[in-house]
């Protein structure tokens, strides 16, 4: 009786076991690709041709855009690198120069307005003014050098604006030009003076050079804003100012010939010829044989 209670005990753990076997099975993830859902290929599609159906549309704006030149042959531009140029050192330069005539009109005002008064005083026969101004070495010299530096800049500037520098060293060519100025007024000077002590002319040939040396510093002032101008404006106006610039030395420099002239004939029984050759060789001639030396230095340093 046992054995058959125990075998039927047996045989009933034995079904439980396997029914809890088969309820186990729901612990394990069912198959994800059986649940991923399937995309609608038609819907793709739909999408793809509304995109192509907007650049379509698209193109045929643009091609029918009246300010696009969508018709014509398309064109290559070469791309060139732009190089930057500074011109703050020069301004400060022009400001320097700027600064350097308001110290010398403010520390020597008395001989800056004798010196306009006696320019404008056509027969200079205001002996008293133009002693103060003989007597006056010191701001002659300053200004005498003023005229130095504001010339040696204008004519930089004036070549840079004909393109007859050959675009190397900018400073180079600034301070050469002021150093060659000075070197021909100097050599000019000493020129005279040497001929006066000759001839034992020395009262006529300190005439001629006070003359000279006045006007030279009227140019250096008058140079100024003109500088300015021919540094720093557009070029229609910069054309403008070089040749009235120009035009107004030219009358200086015959107003110079004219006031000589009238001086020194009263010490020197000349023509007004002889003079004219004199002033020709003098004065016209090395500006010419300069100006030739230039050129020629020029265009075999490109």
């Amino acid at each position: 009786m046992k054995p058959i209670f125990f075998f039927g005990l047996f045989l009933f753990f034995f079904s439980a076991s396997l029914c809890a076997q088969n309820a186990d099975t729901a612990i394990y993830p069912k198959d994800s690709l059986k649940t991923l859902p399937i995309a609608d290929s038609a819907g793709l599609v739909k999408k793809t041709d509304t995109v192509k159906a907007l650049v379509a549309d698209t193109n045929a704006v643009l091609l029918k855009n009246k300010l696009l030149n969508s018709e014509a042959e398309p064109v290559s531009l070469a791309v060139q690198l732009k190089r930057a140029t500074s011109r703050d050192t020069f301004f400060y330069l022009i400001a320097g120069m700027v600064l350097l005539l308001a110290c010398l009109k403010y520390f020597y005002s008395r001989y800056f307005t004798n010196l306009f008064r006696v320019f404008f005083n056509t027969s200079l026969r205001q002996s008293q003014i133009t002693d103060q101004l003989l007597q006056a070495k010191l701001p002659s010299f300053l200004f005498n050098i003023f005229f130095v530096i504001s010339g040696g800049i204008y004519a930089y500037v004036l070549l840079s604006h004909y393109h007859l520098t050959n675009g190397g060293n900018e400073w180079m060519f600034i301070f050469s030009s002021i150093a060659l100025m000075g070197l021909i007024y100097f050599i000019k000077y000493c020129t005279l003076k040497f001929t006066g002590w000759v001839t034992g002319l020395n009262e006529a040939v300190d005439i001629y050079v006070f003359v000279i040396f006045l006007i030279n510093k009227i140019i250096g002032i008058f140079l100024v804003p003109f500088i300015i101008i021919l540094s720093f404006s557009e070029m229609q106006i910069v054309t403008i100012a070089a040749l009235v610039s120009l035009m107004i030395i030219g009358v200086f420099l015959l107003l110079r010939f004219f006031r000589s002239y009238g001086l020194v004939q009263n010490h020197l029984k000349i023509s007004k010829f002889h003079f004219f050759l004199y002033i020709a060789g003098l004065e016209i001639l090395p500006l010419l044989l300069i100006y030739k030396g230039l050129m020629v230095y020029l265009t075999k340093n490109p």
